[in-house]
Order: C-alpha cells, then structure tokens, then sequence
C-alpha cells in the first residue's frame, strides 16, 4: 500500500485526512510539526506529502524545500487555510505538485493524493477509481536536440547530464515533447496533465516557468517552450542541423 504522511498541527484536521487515505486503501501517517516531519520521512519514507503551511518551528515552506532537497520527486501536496494567490505562488515556487485550501473536500483530498501516486508509480490503492488526465509516464523515449526524456526509468538528461524535476515539472515536459508545435492554454494543461477540471491557473504559470529554468539555455528568452500571447504555451522542437554542418 501507498504510505502517505500526513503534515499538520491541527489534530482534528489530521485525523480527518488520516481516516479518509486509510479508507481509500493507504497507509497513512501523522506528524505534528516539521521536525518531527523531517525524521518521519527519513526513517520510514512516504510515497507522497500531505503537508500543512503554518507549523510550528519549521514552516511547511522549510519542510518543503528540505524535502525536495533529498527526494526531488516526491510527491507533496500543499494544505493550508492561506487563500491568497502569493501564498498560493509560494507554495508552488518551493516545489509543491497540488495545492489544497482549507476549508476542503476531504474526498477532493484524497483523489488528488491517488492523481499524483499514479502518476508517480508508487504502489496502487485499494479501489483506485480516479479519473483525470492521463498519467504520460508511460511510452518509449523522447528526444528533442540535447533533451532527452525516458518515462520508464522516470529520468530526463539534458546535453547528458541528469535534471532533477518534481514528478508534475515531469509529466508537463513529457506532455510538451509529446505535442511539439501545438499551443495548450493553462486550462487545457489543468485538465491533461493535472487531472483537473478546475483549478488555480497560476498552478500552471508556476510549473512552466520552474521548467523552463531547466531546459532552457536562457530561461528569460526561451526558445524551446514558449509563450503564444493571450493564448497559452508550446513547445517549438529543436530544429535539426542541416546535412554536413555539424561538428566534425
């Protein structure tokens, strides 16, 4: 079974969330404040994060970064009762994959952990009956000039060196190089990569522009995936050199 810890102070609030991810089949676990987070998922590690803003002693922003430090594609998912965009934003900058507002639907909760187990591959939950976008780890390889991006080993190397993404920052890439030359609005990308059929768009805004510092040589003047003004986002595939001009 999936192992999922559980971030927050609010007892009642964690035994909520607990009692739900039990009975959709995970195992789950509570921690009540960072430190004690930090060690949980060092000795026993979780498939994904749950994890509260407001803590005491290390803040959910600390928690996230030192996550993201040792397991780059671990799952974690935001819950707060902060509603406003920069909180949002800054949730999203330090390496969430979803962002859930409190008050929440702890059935919306639990579809969103089951949407980024299986997109991540961790083990199956008892009755996975979620819906959404289609997880895109799966296929052969793609490749556009020095990028190249292997969903079965769930790595991507750029001019042969390894990136560390999020399992969202991940998936996004692999819906680009899937589409190339065609333009996705936030919407539609909500929808097929996310799993959405609502959402906060700036999830979106953040996700391309956290990539495009990983793929892009110049990530203020990108030219691999861009911006169609008033319409959204496309990847403009690396363009071949012409027969008998590359390096000897």
């Amino acid at each position: 079974m999936a192992r999922v810890l559980v971030v927050d102070d609010d007892v009642t609030v964690a035994s909520v969330v607990v009692a739900y991810l039990e009975r959709a089949g995970m195992t789950a676990e509570h921690a009540a404040d960072g430190a004690t987070a930090l060690a949980a998922a060092g000795s026993r590690p979780p498939d994904a994060v749950v994890l509260d803003l407001m803590l005491p002693g290390i803040d959910g922003m600390e928690v996230c970064r030192r996550l993201r430090a040792t397991r780059p594609d671990l799952p974690v998912l935001m819950l707060t009762a902060r509603g406003e965009e920069d909180d949002r934003v800054g949730g999203l900058e330090v390496g969430a994959d979803d962002y859930v507002t409190k008050p929440f639907s702890p059935r919306e909760l639990v579809l969103r952990v089951r949407a980024v187990l299986r997109r991540r591959g961790a083990p199956p939950t008892a009755g996975d009956g979620t819906h959404g976008g289609a997880a895109p780890g799966t296929g052969g390889v793609l490749r556009d000039g020095d990028l190249v991006l292997d969903p079965a080993a769930h790595r991507v190397h750029r001019a042969g060196a390894e990136l560390t993404l999020t399992v969202r920052e991940f998936h996004l890439l692999h819906w680009f190089l899937a589409h190339p030359g065609q333009v996705h609005d936030r919407e539609a990308l909500l929808r097929e990569v996310w799993g959405w059929e609502y959402g906060d768009r700036s999830t979106v805004t953040v996700h391309v522009r956290r990539l495009r510092e990983k793929v892009e040589a110049d990530p203020s003047r990108p030219s691999r995936l861009v911006t169609v003004f008033g319409v959204g986002y496309r990847w403009d595939a690396t363009r071949p050199e012409p027969a008998g001009t590359g390096a000897p």
